[in-house]
């Protein structure tokens, strides 16, 4: 018979951008590099443009390039300007980011329920890595998995199962916390209930994606895990 205690551990695995935290500003401003570079000037907008910058670099190159050559995309110039972005990003990557508010303070709430708890993320791992150091918390997630951790990314949900097990957990008793459809699709994939917060990029229109639980603020997360995974 399976008894509680003989189950695997409970676990939590965030997102990073737009969940845990705005990192649109600092996208937006490593594109606008690559643009004003080119003689463009500032192409994209921090605020109008904050929900490309959560689909990553090359979606917002796109977005750029197509304001730049009256709708006309070279897929060629987003590939020569990638890597010029990456290191804007890298060498200003937290001028403008911010956690949203309560974050930490749940994060810490689940380490004290015995929740495992890591981060899977698009974001590559070494700027993930960067990031969460820069903001002083990198030592509060016990696995970190990002875009090239692995030779799959979200939605695949290969990640979101080596988050699962590398912060100690158990992944077929888990959940994700997202912010975008890619999320909802790992979730799925993986067969763990989403949660999606409605303060990230798309606000509570992202609940048209069906998840087991939105969630307003990060005071609420507890109850809300509890009532998805126990």
């Amino acid at each position: 018979m399976t008894t509680k205690a003989s189950l695997g551990r409970r676990t939590v695995i965030f997102d990073l951008d737009g969940t845990l935290a705005d990192t649109s500003g600092d996208l937006i401003a490593a594109a606008n590099t690559c643009f004003s570079a080119l003689g463009h000037g500032e192409v994209l907008d921090p605020n109008a443009d904050q929900l490309t910058a959560f689909h990553g670099g090359r979606a917002m190159l796109r977005l750029g390039f197509s304001r730049v050559n009256g709708g006309a995309v070279d897929d060629a110039d987003i590939e020569r300007e990638f890597p010029n972005l990456l290191i804007a990003y890298e060498d200003d990557i937290d001028r403008h980011t911010r956690l949203y508010p309560g974050a930490m303070e749940a994060v810490a709430r689940l380490h004290a329920g015995d929740y495992a708890v890591g981060i899977c993320t698009n974001k590559p791992e070494g700027l993930a890595r960067l990031l969460l150091t820069r903001l002083g918390i990198l030592n509060r997630f016990t696995s970190i998995i990002g875009a090239d951790t692995l030779p799959t990314r979200k939605p695949d949900p290969a990640p979101f199962v080596a988050a699962a097990h590398g912060a100690g957990g158990d992944p077929t008793r888990a959940l994700l916390v997202g912010d975008t459809e890619t999320d909802r699709l790992t979730a799925r994939a993986a067969g763990v209930p989403c949660i999606l917060v409605g303060f990230g990029p798309e606000g509570p229109g992202v609940s048209r994606l069906e998840p087991e639980a939105m969630l307003d603020h990060f005071d609420d997360l507890d109850a809300v895990v509890a009532r998805l995974i126990g």
